[in-house]
């Protein structure tokens, strides 16, 4: 093993598995062997039958696709503002200095601080449960993407230029292609910092999703179905990764070379 040595398809399928299987194995020593009281933490035996009470006759599928939901109309809100707001920001200087203050102050305010205020402006309804995911994302997305078209390469700008290019042109011919799939990858990530805000916004005044469910199952300290709600959160964002990079490879491919 050396540093930077890339690992093989069926060595990384292997390593990564590998950890799971280990930490499962941990967990059913520490919870089964009576080190752990169960009250605070369930063996994954307990998990798994919770679990499937929770499918079978509390209809968690339907909280699952409400969160599911929530999740992605609030990143897609933020994605629609962020994406064109953080390239020109990175295009344009004047732009980027008019913005970029507001921006990195914004971007440190915990989007759970404005969940009072959200209750107040819109309710308990799912405008607010948008709202939180929007403001935990936006302010990193635009920053983020700034940053990415801000870094290209000068030469390239100074290429096209030379070549008769308009400064709509250099946008479209230059900066987006060079930046997309640098920008597809900032998506994807900003996308498990949503996961976290839709949690913090379902655990207070909602009767529906992923986290409404936990906070019932704490009142009830039924840490199974705890323990199986944010599994079933792990596994989504799982999924939704492999997904956001295989669409990468096939969107950009001139990346992987």
């Amino acid at each position: 093993m050396r540093p930077l040595q890339p690992v093989g398809g069926p060595a990384k399928v292997v390593l990564g598995l590998g950890f799971f299987v280990l930490f499962v194995a941990a967990w059913a020593a520490a919870t089964l062997g009576g080190l752990v009281p169960k009250t605070f933490l369930a063996d994954p035996v307990t998990m798994v039958q919770d679990g499937w009470l929770l499918l079978t006759r509390f209809d968690f599928l339907s909280d699952i696709g409400i969160t599911v939901w929530r999740v992605l109309g609030g990143f897609l809100l933020a994605t629609v503002i962020a994406v064109p707001l953080g390239v020109m920001m990175g295009a344009y200087k004047p732009v980027e200095a008019f913005f970029e203050p507001f921006v990195s102050f914004a971007r440190y305010l915990p989007a759970s601080a404005f969940v009072p205020l959200l209750i107040l402006w819109a309710g308990i309804g799912e405008t607010q449960k948008l709202l939180v995911i929007f403001i935990g994302s936006v302010f990193q997305l635009i920053l983020m993407i700034a940053v990415a078209v801000g870094n290209v390469r000068r030469d390239l700008v100074e290429a096209a230029y030379t070549l008769g290019a308009s400064d709509a042109g250099i946008i479209r011919r230059v900066l987006l292609p060079a930046t997309a799939p640098e920008i597809a990858e900032i998506l994807r990530l900003v996308l498990g910092w949503a996961w976290t805000y839709v949690i913090v916004a379902e655990l207070i005044g909602s009767s529906s999703g992923i986290g409404h469910m936990i906070i019932e199952s704490q009142a009830l300290l039924a840490t199974g179905q705890i323990i199986f709600g944010i599994i079933v959160i792990g596994l989504i964002g799982l999924v939704s990764d492999f997904l956001f990079k295989a669409a990468n490879r096939l969107l950009f491919p001139w990346k992987l070379a």
